[in-house]
């Protein structure tokens, strides 16, 4: 089953990076407030960039790297795309 590593841009211009099945159901989930305890704080505005794994491993491990990223970097890999 593949995987989606994906940033959220939030209310307070922070990037949220975190892997899912689903892009759309997790968007809707982290909006209603069911999402980690990051956005229940701070609400995602939108989907800035999301990439497909194979599965869950992969996108865990591309998870990790992309949170490691400084913000700068961050924004150029959502450039990028």
């Amino acid at each position: 089953m593949p995987y989606y590593v994906y940033i959220l841009e939030c209310e307070n211009k922070a990037l949220y990076t975190g892997i899912t099945t689903d892009l759309k159901r997790r968007f809707a989930e982290h909006k209603a407030g069911q999402g980690g305890r990051y956005t229940r704080a701070n609400p995602p505005v939108k989907i800035c960039y999301s990439e497909k794994r194979p599965n869950r491993s992969k996108a865990t491990k591309r998870e990790i790297e992309i949170k490691k990223l400084s913000r700068m970097k961050k924004l150029e890999l959502i450039k990028s795309r």
